[in-house]
């Protein structure tokens, strides 16, 4: 493995823990949003603005190639008290995700415009509900190259994400005596559940990576009775491979048990896989292997505003951010800025060898 070469610059970046500083929970990310705005323009960007989404948005360029880097302001509920300790950085957010969307305000700053491009930072809100910002500008651009921030460690480029699929599965039975030794709607939907279980063990079984598999969740279960009628509902999860669209399972799970009552929760999303051989990968791999990095790649099993994005701008993607993903949303979430570091510095190579190698 490389030697990794020395960071002599470990000060706290201002970017980064002025934006871990502005506590900003899904729905409540405006204040966040205003500083970063506020901070964008002092970097030097063309333009900075929020758009209707409520997302921020910062412009470096004017060409007509676009590089669109998008990372989600928002984080989940539970406020960790901002401080550094050692050489690092504590707070939420620090990891999932502004310490990514951080180091792209900050590299593409560095880089500044470059002649026929545009550069286009995103902090998007409601990544940890329903994605509202990603679902909004996935209409509004239609960039070149797309880089989606998410903690992967600054020598890692994820190149996947597992799609999801919620449902509630209700069985309804007529109200009978407890001592008639009828089937209840409780013990009905276990065994809804026991076949659901079945298929996904059987559909597992010559999966080899754990990216190629449904993975399925019992999320909760409920029952109750009237005078008449006993039901009860299961809250079914499922983690879905590329090879299985949302409607391909709902079709599967109704199917399964056929009779019974599905309703389709939330916002199914796609499973998506990024394309391997692509100039912003290469571009990347040569910007770790800048920072003294051996590049690595990963498939993740969660799910990420890629999987918003990507199907509708078609365009070569990947995702990529510092901080390590076994601390997203812990009590004990921080960033070592030595990680952060890299990673602008990462970028900026990225962004300087896309640029060139694309022109």
């Amino acid at each position: 493995m490389t030697d990794q070469l020395p960071i002599t610059n470990y000060q706290s970046p201002e970017t980064l823990v002025g934006l871990v500083s502005q506590y900003s929970p899904s729905g409540q990310e405006r204040g966040a949003v205003e500083w970063l705005v506020a901070r964008m323009k002092s970097l030097g960007y063309d333009n900075a603005f929020i758009d209707e989404a409520g997302n921020a948005v910062g412009v470096v360029g004017q060409g007509t190639k676009q590089v669109v880097l998008l990372g989600h302001i928002d984080t989940v509920p539970g406020e960790i008290k901002v401080e550094q300790v050692s050489d690092s950085l504590y707070g939420r957010g620090s990891v999932d995700a502004k310490g990514p969307l951080a180091s792209f305000v900050d590299a593409v700053a560095k880089v500044g415009a470059k002649d026929g491009w545009q550069f286009i930072v995103i902090g998007a809100v409601e990544e940890e509900r329903d994605s509202d910002g990603a679902r909004f500008v996935a209409t509004q651009y239609k960039p070149d190259f797309a880089i989606i921030g998410e903690p992967n460690q600054w020598d890692r480029v994820s190149l996947g994400y597992k799609g999801s699929a919620w449902a509630h599965v209700t069985v309804k039975r007529g109200q009978v005596h407890t001592a008639s030794g009828e089937e209840t709607a409780a013990e009905a939907a276990i065994e809804m559940w026991l076949k659901i279980k079945t298929y996904v063990d059987d559909f597992n079984a010559d999966k080899q990576r754990v990216f190629d598999k449904l993975l399925l969740t019992l999320r909760g279960m409920e029952s109750a009775s009237n005078d008449f009628e006993q039901w009860a509902k299961l809250k079914i999860g499922v983690r879905l491979p590329v090879e299985v669209s949302p409607q391909d399972w709902y079709l599967k799970l109704e199917e399964i048990v056929s009779g019974e009552e599905v309703e389709r929760v939330g916002f199914p999303v796609m499973a998506w896989k990024c394309e391997k051989n692509s100039q912003l990968v290469r571009s990347f791999l040569s910007g770790i292997r800048s920072q003294g990095g051996e590049p690595r790649f990963v498939y993740k099993t969660g799910t990420a505003d890629l999987n918003i994005v990507a199907p509708a701008w078609q365009c070569p993607a990947v995702v990529y951010g510092p901080g390590d993903s076994a601390l997203d949303h812990t009590p004990n979430e921080h960033i070592r800025f030595e990680d952060y570091h890299r990673a602008v510095e990462v970028l900026v190579t990225t962004l300087d060898k896309l640029t060139i190698a694309s022109n």
